[in-house]
Formats: C-alpha cells, structure tokens, sequence
C-alpha cells in the first residue's frame, strides 16, 4: 500500500440550473450554469494522460461565477475496483479448476436420464473450445481477461500519472511487460516437462507465444496507445485495427492457397505462423496465440480501455453507467454476428467478428457486475471471484507450473477418487479432486488478499 501524502486540492463549487440560479434583479434574468459534457470529460482524462492541454468546454450565458478553495488533502492509498476485481476472478475461476470440475459434473449427469442427459452434453460442450468457426463458453474466458485487462489499464495508469508523473507510467508499463513476456517463455518450457527435467533447455521445446505472453503484448501496446493518444485516436486505432485485420486476412494472398480463406491451416495467420514464428507451436504448424492474430487481440484489450473510461466518468450515475455498458454490449454482439456472416467468428484466429462479440458479451458482464458490487453494494456473493481477481496472474503461474488439481489428486485420488466413483457414480472422483483443488486455490486467494500481498508482475 501505497503512503498517505499531502497534495493540495482545489475544490471547485459547480453550479447547475437545477440547483442554484443567480438573481439579477429579477427572475427574468436568472441564468443558468452547465457543467461540461461526458465527452468533454473523458476527452480531458485522455488529455491528462497524454500530456496535451486541456480543451475547455464552452460555457453558454454569462460568465460564471467561480468559488474554489485550497486545502491541503492526504491522499489514501488507491483501492481496487470491487468489479473489474471480481470480473477478472470469476474468468480466472474456470482456468484454474473449474472447468474440469463442470466437464467432470457432465460425466455425473450422462445415462441418468433424458433431461440430466441432454444438460450433461450441454455442459460438456460449452467447456470445450469451438473446433473452429462458432462460440462456446470456453472460448470467452480468454478474450473476457484481455477485456479487463485493458479496463485496469485506465484506473491504473491515470492514478498512476495523477501520482506520479507521465514518465512513471512508461516505467511502470514496459518493465511490467517484459517481465510477464519472460514468465510466459518459463511457463512455455516448463508445463511441458514439468516434473521431469523442469525447464526445456532446447529451444524448439519452448513456446514463444503462449497465453501470458499475449497478455503482456496487449498490455504493452494498448497501454503506449493510451499514453499517447486521445479518444477520438483510440477509436481510430480500434477501427483500422479490426478493418485492417479483416483486409489483410481477405485480400492478401497466401502462397498455395491464394486469397480470402479463413479455413484451418490454410489462411494468412495460420502460414505466417508457420513460416516465420519460431518454438513449439501449440498446433505443431501454427499457434492460436501466434503473430498475426496478436494484432486484433490489441482490438479486444483497447474494448475494455474503452469501457474503463466510461467506469470513471463522473458524470454518469452508475444505473447509467450500467445501460451504457448493456447498450454498447448488445450492439457489438449484433455486429459482429452481422460481420461473421462475411468473416466467420474463429477463436483460433481471432476474426475482428469473434472481437466483437466477445467484447460485446465482456462489456454485458462488466455491466452486470458493476451494478451489483458498485452501484448496489452486494459483494459478498463474488468475495471468491474478488480475491482471485486480485492474484489472478499468480494463481495462474502456480497452477501451471504446479497445478491445484494434480495436488488435491494426492489428496483425494487414487483409492478415494475410486470409491467414490463405485459408490455415486462415474465421475464423482474426479469431481471431487478438481472441487478439492479449486478450494486450494480459493484458500491461497483470501490468503493473499486478507493479508494484502499482491504479487504483481
């Protein structure tokens, strides 16, 4: 935590038609005062950010009257958001246990009737990642981190330049993101021989380009594109990245198969990624989190920096703030399934419409969310999923490198996962070792926030 420090701060008297009118004489020349727009708002947050000089909004009627008062402040030290937390958790939730322990209750519910059947398959499917075109749960949980990520860039960054200094920021940004790039090549060489030599020595044993080291590549690039541009060039970055994907994918041509296939192992990411990306690849001749398909993950990281400066709009009451994530949510989700009529929604190549309707379906649960932990204060049913989120990384390192399902399997394995199959039915074993490894996880969770150490990267 952070030390209290003395700052000064000048508290403005804003005064609005609905509250204060000014008497001249008469009634009839009562003026009323208007307070800047959202957008101008937002426009300044970005202006502070980048360093530029604030554009102030034009004030209609007469002047103002202006009242401030300087009074020296401590300033606490930042809090976390209780949402963008729980919302980071509850993705991380499903990696790190969950997911096996729904596929296992699936394996439970098969044989035992028609309506248990049918939600068994149900269930089964929605954990299994789409073969290639198409949407299931499974493939939200990737996508819906990056998107929160990008939201914990805003609140991060601009307390951070609030602070400290612009400066700050960019030391804070790029040591950060070189350091988890160097996790993801260690958790690359160890979770594939990991008990048994530890880290690959050889280098076409490593995966360059793995899960933790997209997280740090968006990270890097959203957050440069923050500091350094304002809103309405944070929208055109957004648009020419998701356009330009789309036309790079479709126009140019890739040599044997020539132009606009979007087809398994044989489109413009999958051959780039085989020709020129170096390492174990995790499909042998291409990776889902390969070169090209970096770029509109980009995309989905600036959707959650959008949706974070919205979350720090003050002029927004958070009811409002909720529809406007809703709002921009369905609309996404709309346009992305209109645009995979044309360019099918693939999670394995990261189409600007899989974009879109993860973002949309990330911005509905970020709404969600937020009006029930912020807006209605009922947070103890995602204390779990907020504990999680605030260690979201290192759980994942320690279940990749470690794994909570393979040490509650020495637990509750073996002889125990066997009776207990026998005796419920199938299945039952290993849905208790993966419960038993997610509670060893939860308990490492509330371990770490209770006692505030949160080991960041």
């Amino acid at each position: 935590m952070l030390p209290f420090r003395g700052q000064l701060s000048i508290a403005h008297a804003n005064v609005s038609s609905r509250s204060i009118t000014l008497f001249r004489g008469s009634e009839r020349d009562a003026a009323t005062i208007r307070g800047p727009s959202i957008k101008h708002h937002i426009q300044a947050q970005l202006d502070a950010v980048a360093g530029r000089p604030r554009a102030r909004p034009a004030i209609r009627g007469p002047a103002r009257p202006h009242f401030c008062a300087v009074e020296a402040l401590p300033l606490p030290a930042p809090q976390r958001v209780a949402s963008v937390d729980a919302l980071r958790g509850f993705t991380m939730f499903w990696i790190i246990g969950a997911d096996g322990a729904a596929k296992a209750l699936a394996e439970m519910l098969s044989g035992k009737g028609m309506i248990p059947s049918t939600a068994g398959n149900i269930i089964d499917g929605q954990f299994e990642h789409a073969e290639w075109e198409g949407l299931r749960f499974y493939d939200l949980i990737f996508p819906l981190f990056i998107f929160v990520t990008g939201v914990a860039i805003v609140f991060s960054l601009m307390r951070l330049i609030e602070q400290e200094s612009k400066s700050t920021a960019y030391w804070r940004v790029l040591p950060r993101s070189l350091l988890l790039f160097a996790l993801g090549l260690v958790y690359g060489g160890v979770t594939e021989s990991w008990p048994n030599s530890g880290v690959n020595e050889s280098w076409p044993d490593i995966r360059l380009l793995g899960v933790l080291n997209r997280i740090a590549l968006c990270y890097l690039f959203t957050s440069l594109l923050f500091l350094n541009l304002r809103l309405p060039g944070l929208i055109v970055a957004f648009v020419a990245i998701l356009v330009g994907y789309w036309a790079l994918m479709t126009f140019v041509p890739v040599s044997g198969i020539g132009v606009g296939s979007y087809a398994k192992d044989a489109n413009l990411a999958n051959w780039i990624d085989a020709q020129y990306l170096p390492g174990r690849k995790w499909n042998g001749a291409w990776d889902p989190e390969g070169l090209l398909t970096t770029l509109p993950a980009i995309g989905t990281c600036l959707l959650g920096v959008f949706a974070g400066l919205l979350l720090k709009e003050p002029n927004l009451q958070p009811h409002q703030k909720t529809l406007w994530l809703i709002g921009a949510g369905t609309s996404m989700i709309a346009l992305g399934v209109l645009w995979g009529l044309q360019f099918p929604i693939v999670k394995n190549i990261w189409t600007s419409s899989y974009v879109l309707v993860c973002g949309g379906l990330s911005a509905l649960l970020l709404g969600v969310f937020h009006q029930v932990i912020d807006a209605w204060e009922r947070r103890s049913w995602a204390t779990i999923f907020i504990w999680i989120g605030a260690s979201a990384i290192t759980l994942y390192f320690i279940n990749g490198i470690v794994g909570f399902q393979p040490l509650a399997t020495q637990l509750v394995g073996g002889d125990v996962g066997s009776f207990v199959d026998s005796h419920l039915t199938p299945g039952a074993g290993s849905f208790l070792a993966h419960s038993v490894g997610l509670v060893l996880a939860v308990a490492l969770a509330g371990f770490l926030y209770q006692r505030k150490i949160f080991l960041r990267v």
